[in-house]
């Protein structure tokens, strides 16, 4: 579980509700079941509309996509793809086999099988593309549900708070009761807005950052693999990958005990 992601969600809350008490507001201001009614089963309708039920059915999968951090380590995954070109280099193609198959990352356990198989270069890169690709298009579409999400919930806020003005003027007769409506009428607006800027865009945000880095991650993969299968020094393996790794991690080469052969 991605706790950054968590612990932001609450904090912008946090800071929403802690701003409002601190001028004096009460808490239970904030509620308003119409309101929420109005927003969020009004965001709901239109992102059902928007989406057809195939997409809608991943709203779960892109929930923890979102909130599960990738176990994924660069540091770690070069050492792999440099072992496996050690091997490689050592003792054959064929040894890789048992050496990857029980890897966490799926991605190079298919590229390795390739490889192992006596695929050429051109068709281990054609294929691990097509799924890299598959990958890609799969997190833009998680994506877009949560931004179509934070399109709509402005607006359904909108609405709900002219449905509350035109309540409220149509009791123009208690004057004394104008204030308080009026402000029930905006806590509409207030969930439209806040849940779109803390919740559906960051979500949709942050989404697109992890499926950043794992495309950066299968690009490495990648490179690795066809290193490897081109018969590269693992040195050389090491050169190429370390290129693709995110810039805030800088290391410095260690080989194995002995250099390679």
């Amino acid at each position: 579980m991605d706790i950054v992601t968590i612990l932001g969600v609450l904090a912008g809350l946090a800071a929403l509700i802690g701003g409002f008490l601190w001028e004096g507001g009460q808490l239970t201001g904030l509620f308003h079941p119409t309101a929420a009614i109005i927003v969020f089963g009004g965001t709901f309708a239109a992102v059902a509309i928007s989406f057809p039920a195939s997409k809608l059915k991943k709203i779960p999968a892109a929930l923890r996509y979102a909130f599960v951090r990738s176990e994924d380590n660069n540091e770690q995954l070069i050492e792999d793809i440099v072992d496996l070109a050690v091997t490689s280099r050592r003792n054959g193609i064929l040894a890789l086999e048992l050496q990857s198959q029980d890897h966490p990352n799926s991605f190079l356990r298919e590229g390795i099988q390739m490889v192992v198989d006596g695929n050429d270069s051109a068709l281990v890169r054609q294929i691990l593309e097509i799924e890299m690709d598959r990958t890609e298009l799969k997190h833009a579409s998680y994506a877009k549900i949560f931004e179509s999400a934070g399109g709509y919930a402005p607006t359904m806020g909108i609405i709900g708070t002219v449905m509350g003005l035109i309540h409220v003027l149509g009791n123009l007769s208690e004057p004394t009761q104008l204030g308080p409506s009026i402000a029930v009428a905006f806590i509409a607006t207030l969930y439209g807005v806040a849940s779109a800027n803390l919740i559906f865009l960051p979500i949709a945000s942050k989404i697109k950052s992890q499926s950043a880095d794992e495309i950066q991650n299968m690009e490495l993969i990648l490179q690795g693999i066809l290193a490897i299968r081109d018969g590269e020094h693992p040195q050389t393996v090491r050169k190429k990958i370390s290129s693709l790794e995110p810039t805030d991690y800088i290391r410095s080469p260690q080989f194995p005990k002995g250099g390679y052969e």
